[in-house]
Formats: C-alpha cells, structure tokens, sequence
C-alpha cells in the first residue's frame, strides 16, 4: 500500500493528523494540475494555482467532519486525483457564476458592435457551457464524463488519465474523440 493511499484510508476513518501528512505528499502534482487548468483561463484571475489546490484540498480532505457525516472515502491515488480534478471545476464554475452575478458586473450595458468586428464568447461563458453540457454527458456516459474532468480540469495526459480510469491508452483515445465531440455539438447548439 503506498503512503498515498494510507493516508487516504486514515483520512477517511476521520483522523485530523492524515490530512496534514496527506499534503505535502499530494501538493506538489496537484499545483501542477491546477497551474495547467489557469493557464488557459483569461489573465486577471482572482486565483492562482496555489489557491485553486488550497480551496481543492479543503474540499476534499481538510473538513473536520466525521466519516459519517459525509467525509469522503477515496479508493486510493487515482480515485483521490479524479475527486480533485471534479472539485477544481466546480471551483472554476462557481467563480465564473459569481463573476457573471448581477452584482459584478453581469448585468452591464450592451454596446452597439460594428459589423465587421468579430465578438467571442468570454472564457467565462465558454466555462459555464461546458459545465452544464458535461452534467449531461456524465449522465449519459459516466466514465467517458471522468475522462474529460480528468483531461480538461485537471490537466492529465491521455495516459495518465487512462491509467487513473484503469482503462487502456487506446480505449481512453476512442472515450477523448467522442466525448470532444459530443461536448462540441452540446455547446453550439
């Protein structure tokens, strides 16, 4: 059993002590996770990778709730590192949402655009698409939907992603295709 998945065990079994010896074994990947996902995001980001895994990890392990109480139970690395990828999307949304609020500028003035500019979607609304798509597809096609969260949000390649899913390279190559492109056809029509 590696040190990972012991600590994983013990902080599952509600141990506070796991949690802390948890992090500097996982911090290190998880940053690089989260510098990944905020690079393609647009500058002047309120978070940076090292808040992003702050506010993952929070969720994920360092809540004083006790195992009944809904504490999470995570079957070892890969189940750990999936549990972070869907927690730093939820992350990522829930800020999008807040920026787009009323109360922070969503509900600015539209402007007259001339004819031959070209407006793009912000990555704001680009984010929130693929969120409410990707809640679709999970429900269609669970482990395809793990796929994505790991390949898009938490910045895996397709191997280390296969490996987490315990799936083959090439089934995770035939799972990335369809789920890019059902995903694309979700988000433009």
């Amino acid at each position: 059993m590696t040190p990972v998945t012991r600590l994983l065990e013990a902080v599952s079994r509600g141990e506070q002590h796991a949690a802390a010896e948890l992090l500097p074994l996982v911090y290190t990947e998880l940053r690089k996770l989260a510098a990944v996902k905020l690079a393609n995001e647009k500058p002047g980001q309120t978070l940076d990778a090292t808040a992003l895994v702050h506010e993952a990890y929070l969720r994920l392990v360092a809540k004083p709730q006790a195992a009944s109480a809904g504490q999470a139970v995570f079957d070892g690395r890969g189940h750990f590192f999936a549990a972070a990828a869907e927690a730093m999307r939820r992350i990522l949304v829930e800020q999008a949402r807040r920026r787009k609020a009323v109360k922070h500028g969503g509900g600015a003035c539209r402007e007259e655009v001339e004819p031959d500019q070209i407006a793009s979607p912000s990555p704001d609304d680009e984010l929130l698409a693929l969120s409410g798509a990707l809640d679709t597809f999970a429900a269609q096609h669970p482990e395809k939907a793990e796929l994505v969260k790991l390949r898009y949000f938490a910045g895996l390649t397709a191997d280390q992603a296969a490996e987490v899913l315990g799936m083959s390279p090439s089934a995770a190559d035939r799972h990335w295709a369809y789920a890019r492109a059902w995903l694309k056809r979700a988000m433009v029509g």
